[in-house]
């Protein structure tokens, strides 16, 4: 007998929530939420406020977890350990795949065609169909060098061993003067050493490269030249072995090791990493020493000349990976050969699938560490799109971030498209466009940090609205255009700009104003001001690339503010200022401190747990008797930002004054952090944060000109307007403020708006609209004038 309930369901049809009981990762304060199946939830709240930690720290984590514990152990070796997240109950789960807006690949070799197995399926439609035909799919790929061999085998038949001579080949597409990269490096020897000074004098300025270390044991025993000769004294066999000698086992002090050159070891050791992985020294380094220029051999293609050579009709893969998507996936559709039927099928349905989740503008060669995290989140979403499995669960992280309202709706599209396919579709968002569409809405606040982690409210969006919480509240707010906008006070003029889809573009950008660029993703906006104004003098960029920092880093040691406290903690106490640093002298012994000892327990979970001996402080007892103003260091950073302004900015005789410190927690304050905590590690803040974070750094540079690349990502609608307060502040206090924005609520608050298009990639890069906000709305000839004016509700 089936087993069915008084409604006569079957069992297996009553499993249709994913029920979560007492919940406690990072903030959320025993948590309980049931999430309905095959629906579309979004989570809102203000930024902090646990979203991230309930959805993807322990629903997505969980899934994941119990998804690697079915393969085996020698697998499980293989993949990232996961512990199991804090809570009690978690029912109800399906496999999740999670859609984020981590930047795609620390790797140059890496593109949007590799990243998406578009370039698998056109290598493979090449070898079939190109002419000359030059061999198999390998032969297209940029990352199989052509080698070839020959030699004596040995084997045994019969009971006897036997030698034959045997020749391999293998055809590969890559350039061989560039080692498919498409860049080749040319080095500025000045960079790399003084050639004033000897080796032993320290002549070498290469990061890292310390003569007293293994270095310098190994150049002191290689005896290809004298350490103690300056190197403009070396002769030219000295110098070829100093710089390009290729790896040569020597012995050093009884010990077998490897000398090369320097220019080798670089290429081994830093450029195979991605520049914007590099920590900020060695990437300073980089750029100023070495100067990357396109292959003189294939021309940037990566390819070698056979890879080159081979064509259908007039189009040689390296044509085809360099066109626009939109026009790729045109060619496509114009090949007709029952031989590869199947394959043009797959391969029209992923360019097809660029195009819907507005990423046509893109090209396969595109490296994919330039995407933009918007970018890479949706170029993710490519390989999921036209997947088979269903009663899947997807999770997303704000994928409207990076899209114009325009875009927006081809999103929502897509989303309710994985939805109707029978999978979960879980939303963390702000944008009120894509809450709108929600099927379930869960609402955590009140606050962020400490002040949130709790469920507000959990139903319908009407329901939402009605709700009296914050995002209920301002759900349905809508900017007004500025009755009067402020007068320029000159002009950042830009000529001639024609990078990456620009059209030659001349604009006069006004200085002492907020002036909003904007456009739909892939119009042009970040290539006008990251190719014409960033760098110029007096400008201060504020871009979205991610903030790097260990779980040792935290607000304190990233703003520099814990520089300024050390010394006025060693100052009071007459003792060194390492002693208040967790990763110096002040450590305690027992966890380095790290705060929490973490066991190794190899396939399985690692285990952490709180340190004995500081009981998660992170100092040694000694150093916690030392005070200042009353409070010792681990009291210090368990502070809020607002906390430790009031504490540092007091009057002189409370006796924790500290100008500096107080100066740094302002602008954290500003940006709308004073929630976090100052000791809180880097690796728990939400993307908004980390922004935000970089923002209130940036904001202590000399400037005159502050360029901010979507400062609204990952904010909420009630932040948007602190957000609103603190450009206003920056402008009159006589800074010149330029924004690339979709958020209409910005480019209503603006007083010059510059809009590019009007499509995107080869569609857009044209100025289509300057002038006012009012005058953009009145217009309404754009794609942004248009959703303004419904924004604005005129």
């Amino acid at each position: 007998m089936t087993p069915r309930d008084d409604a006569g369901v079957h069992a297996a049809d009553g499993h249709d929530r994913i029920r979560v009981q007492g919940a406690r990762v990072n903030n959320l304060k025993n948590v309980s939420v049931d999430i309905p199946k095959r629906r579309l939830t979004a989570f809102t709240g203000v930024s902090g406020s646990g979203k991230s930690s309930l959805v993807f720290n322990t629903i997505a984590a969980e899934s994941q977890r119990m998804i690697n514990e079915t393969y085996s152990s020698f697998v499980q070796g293989f993949m990232p350990t996961l512990a199991r997240p804090d809570v009690d109950v978690l029912d109800g789960l399906t496999t999740a795949i999670i859609v984020d807006q981590e930047r795609m690949g620390a790797n140059p070799r890496s593109t949007v065609g590799t990243a998406t197995d578009a370039n698998a399926l056109l290598r493979i439609l090449f070898s079939r169909l190109g002419q000359p035909h030059i061999g198999s799919p390998q032969a297209f790929s940029f990352n199989v060098a052509s080698v070839s061999g020959a030699g004596a085998v040995t084997f045994e038949r019969g009971g006897e061993k036997v030698k034959e001579r045997r020749e391999f080949s293998v055809t590969g597409g890559m350039c061989p003067r560039c080692e498919g990269t498409g860049n080749v490096t040319d080095f500025d020897l000045t960079a790399l050493y003084d050639d004033s000074k000897s080796i032993a004098e320290g002549a070498i300025t290469i990061p890292g490269y310390s003569m007293d270390g293994w270095y310098g044991r190994i150049f002191k025993g290689s005896g290809y030249f004298d350490v103690d000769k300056p190197i403009s004294k070396f002769t030219k066999r000295e110098l070829d072995d100093l710089l390009y000698r290729d790896g040569t086992k020597i012995k050093v002090e009884g010990i077998n090791l490897t000398y090369s050159g320097l220019i080798p070891r670089i290429q081994r050791s830093i450029l195979s990493k991605d520049k914007e992985a590099m920590q900020p020294h060695i990437r300073a380094f980089v750029e100023r020493a070495i100067t990357f220029t396109t292959c003189p051999e294939c021309d940037g293609t990566r390819l070698n000349e056979g890879a080159r050579s081979s064509k259908i009709g007039e189009i040689s893969i390296a044509d085809a990976c360099a066109m626009q998507i939109s026009d790729l996936a045109e060619w496509v559709r114009g090949i007709d050969d029952a031989s590869v039927t199947p394959l043009l099928g797959t391969l029209r349905q992923t360019l097809d699938s660029f195009v819907g989740i507005g990423l046509g503008y893109l090209s396969l060669d595109r490296p994919s560490g330039t995407l933009s995290g918007g970018e890479s989140q949706r170029t993710k979403m490519v390989r999921h799109l036209g997947s088979s499995l269903t009663d899947v669960t997807y999770v997303f992280d704000e994928p409207t971030v990076g899209l114009h309202p325009h875009d927006i709706q081809r999103m929502n599209e897509l989303l309710l498209q994985l939805r109707d396919k029978g999978n979960t579709v879980l939303v963390v968002e702000h944008k009120p466009e894509l809450i709108a569409i929600a099927d379930h809405v869960i609402d955590l606040g009140p606050g962020a940090g400490g002040n949130g982690g709790e469920v507000m409210f959990e139903g319908s969006v009407d329901g939402l609205r009605e709700s009296g919480t914050v995002t209920g509240r301002h759900l349905d707010d809508r900017a007004t255009v500025k009755p009067s906008v402020r007068e320029s006070s000159g002009a950042i003029p830009v000529r001639g700009a024609n990078a990456h889809n620009l059209k030659d573009v001349d604009v006069d950008i006004p200085r002492g104003v907020l002036a909003v660029v904007t456009g739909v993703a892939g119009s042009g906006k970040s290539s006008l001001l990251g190719g014409s104004v960033t760098g110029r003098d007096g400008v201060v960029s504020v871009d979205q690339g991610a903030i790097r920092g260990s779980r040792r880093s935290n607000p304190a040691t990233y703003t520099g503010l814990l520089e300024p406290i050390r010394k006025a903690f060693a100052k009071a106490n007459g003792v060194k200022p390492a002693l208040f640093s967790a990763n110096s002298e002040g450590a305690c012994p027992n966890c380095n401190g790290a705060g929490v000892v973490y066991t190794d327990l190899g396939v399985m979970a690692g285990v952490e747990t709180v340190c004995e001996v500081c009981e998660g402080k992170r100092f040694q007892p000694a150093v916690l008797e030392y005070r200042f103003g009353g409070r010792n260091i681990s009291e210090v950073l368990t502070m809020s930002v607002s906390e430790a302004r009031d504490f540092f900015g007091g009057a002189d005789d409370a006796g924790a004054r500290i100008p500096a410190a107080h100066a740094i927690l302002d602008r954290l304050a500003d940006v709308g952090l004073g929630y976090v905590q100052l000791g809180q590690p880097l690796t728990t803040l939400s993307g908004g944060e980390r922004q935000r974070l970089k923002l209130a750094t940036q904001m202590a540079e000399k400037g005159d000109v502050y360029v901010l690349d979507e400062p609204t990502s990952g904010l909420h609608l009630a932040d948007v307007e602190n957000l609103l307060g603190l450009l206003d502040r920056l402008v009159d206090s006589g800074k010149s403020v330029i924004v690339i924005e979709h958020h209409q609520a910005v480019m209503a608050h603006a007083d010059w708006i510059i809009d590019i298009g009007p499509g995107a990639g080869h569609d857009g890069g044209r100025v289509v609209f300057e002038g006012t906000p009012a005058a953009i709305v009145a217009d309404r000839s754009t794609l942004t004038g248009e959703h303004l004016a419904r924004y604005v509700g005129v």
